[in-house]
């Protein structure tokens, strides 16, 4: 009877064909095409400079005034259309002045925004304010068309990318078909003609074999007892320590886009943390000082994660919140309270006051909260344990010049520990009654 020896070439075959089928195809998935629009802006038919006018609008009335929607002020699109130019002059140079002198339509705009004065801008030429009048009748962009194939991805000759991979899926398995055939097929011919296949040799299983060595059963025994002992510390250690939580919160708050983009100061909407134990959470109307005026974000804002429509969403969950009436510029008194999450919380038994370490410590925000205006969510940054803190009071000097509160005492202790800056632990930042008492 013929011997012979089994290569395994069915399954060397549909390897070698799985990875040249994706060596091949995977540079039509790893392109990522994209149709750009590039949108003509209409000059104004007045002759002004839409560039200047842009520059001055933004620098002069985007406080008070929009281009297409209701603000403090009216929308400004269309002003053309609806008074004379010279009137306009007049109105933007000295509006008091023609109410005051009874114009019907300056009086008339002065009622219909609840007497609310607008800024004399007694410095504008005409030619300025042709440049803004330019740059506010410029018409809406549309919003660019869907993408052809409704949005799916496509390539070569505008064949999706989706019908590539079945054809790709279905060619795969009609491979794999078709080596199995070819396998069963070489197996019956060589039983038919009486050819012996080689058959596995029978070993000890590796289990048995585990359990014969007694040796190798004692190590992995006291190794299990280790690591066990070992990750059952780490994870009591962890109890109460809520480092990286990230709650969802009812108003997506970005500190990305209003401490980093905008630079807000941290302290101007925690404005407690200055003289207070607590940082506070600032009031809705912190947030109107600005929303009033800014109902809707720029283009730019928007990321792939987080669309404009859906920041201008927000904006309006804020509204909702403290009953504002964008129409009318008004609130309505219909407030409703927003449930924020707190993320840092301390035990009842820390103490923890921010304006020692804020007002007299000078310590930065980032230095406890991480980089904040880097977060679009916030999380907790640091641990906050007990550990974090001691070693935190054993690194950092106190910040003694100027400060006729530690003269005296920075000056003794200087003496006893020989050197000319004290950490807050050698100025007593270690003892138990500083945080628990």
């Amino acid at each position: 009877m013929k011997q012979v020896k089994h290569r395994n070439s069915a399954s060397k075959i549909l390897i070698l064909g799985t990875v040249f089928l994706f060596t091949f195809f995977n540079p039509v998935f790893g392109q990522d095409e994209a149709a750009v629009d590039n949108a003509a802006v209409t000059e104004a038919s007045s002759g002004g400079d839409v560039a200047k006018g842009e520059e001055l609008f933004k620098s002069l009335c985007a406080a008070c005034h929009k281009r297409y929607k209701k603000s403090v002020g009216p929308a400004l699109f269309g002003a053309t259309d609806k008074y004379d130019r010279a009137w306009l002059y007049s109105w933007i140079k000295n509006s008091a002045a023609m109410v005051a002198s009874g114009d019907a339509q300056a009086v008339a705009v002065f009622e219909e925004y609840n007497k609310t004065a607008m800024n004399a801008f007694p410095q504008l030429t005409d030619g300025d304010i042709d440049n803004i009048l330019a740059y506010v009748m410029v018409p809406k962009a549309d919003p660019p068309p869907p993408p052809p194939g409704g949005g799916k991805e496509t390539v070569g000759g505008g064949v999706s990318a989706n019908v590539i991979l079945a054809i790709l899926a279905l060619v795969f398995l009609m491979l794999v078909v078709v080596l199995f055939l070819v396998n069963k097929t070489l197996r019956s011919f060589a039983e038919a003609n009486n050819v012996e296949l080689p058959q596995a040799e029978e070993r000890t299983p590796i289990w048995k074999a585990f359990i014969q060595n007694q040796f190798l059963v004692m190590v992995t025994a006291i190794f299990l007892l280790l690591a066990s002992g070992y990750f059952v510390y780490g994870y009591f250690m962890q109890v109460g320590v809520d480092q990286g939580y990230q709650p969802v919160q009812p108003i997506h708050y970005s500190h990305k886009i209003h401490a980093g983009d905008n630079k807000i100061e941290c302290k101007y909407c925690h404005s407690s943390a200055r003289v207070s134990k607590t940082s506070g959470i600032p009031s809705l109307n912190v947030c109107m000082n600005c929303h009033k005026s800014i109902s809707e974000v720029a283009d730019a804002t928007a990321t792939e994660e987080y669309s404009k429509e859906f920041y201008d969403g927000e904006i309006q969950k804020l509204y909702k919140a403290v009953g504002w009436d964008t129409d009318t510029q008004a609130y309505t008194g219909d407030t409703k309270p927003v449930k924020w999450v707190r993320i840092h919380n301390l035990p009842d038994f820390a103490y923890f006051n921010h304006s020692q370490h804020v007002s007299v410590a000078g310590v930065e925000c980032q230095t406890c909260h991480g980089p904040v205006e880097e977060m679009e969510i916030m999380y907790q940054h640091a641990p906050l344990t007990m550990g974090w803190c001691i070693n935190c009071h054993r690194e950092t000097n106190v910040k003694v010049a100027d400060n006729k509160y530690y003269e005296k005492i920075h000056k003794e202790l200087s003496k006893k520990y020989g050197v000319d800056q004290l950490t807050a632990a050698q100025m007593g930042g270690l003892e138990c009654g500083k945080c628990h008492y």
